[in-house]
């Protein structure tokens, strides 16, 4: 409510508030598409969630790492899909730069879905 649409709000120095809707996915890759692509994003995550939830079922509860893993990737996955379906875009405003050079902007549910990778990652790397 308090951001326009691709004007940046300092917060630190090489960090900005700037509100962008991507209807595309990461990188804003299909962002040009003509529609399809937010049926696809849908079903694909809610898809992955099930497959999730499934696994989080079996996996056992003392092995809170990797289910706080899946939990996050999960939980990220579907408030993108929240956006999509409230507005038929997701909604990015998290913005790093340094000089001239711009990250990707992204949410918060983005960091959950690669935090979430990540820690499966270094999970199944230590996995024997």
């Amino acid at each position: 409510q308090h951001l326009s649409f691709g004007e940046p709000m300092a917060i630190l120095p090489f960090f900005n508030f700037t509100l962008a809707y991507n209807t595309g996915a990461a990188f804003s890759f299909l962002h040009d598409a003509s529609g399809w692509q937010n049926v696809f994003f849908i079903t694909l995550a809610v898809a992955a969630s099930g497959a999730i939830l499934a696994w989080l079922y079996q996996h056992p509860a003392r092995e809170w790492w990797p289910n706080l893993a899946l939990s996050a990737i999960m939980g990220g996955a579907l408030g993108n899909v929240w956006d999509r379906l409230t507005y038929g875009y997701v909604i990015d405003f998290l913005d790093f730069h340094f000089h001239d050079f711009h990250f990707a902007i992204f949410n918060v549910a983005d960091s959950a879905i690669c935090l979430g990778a990540i820690m499966m990652m270094f999970y199944w790397s230590r996995a024997r």
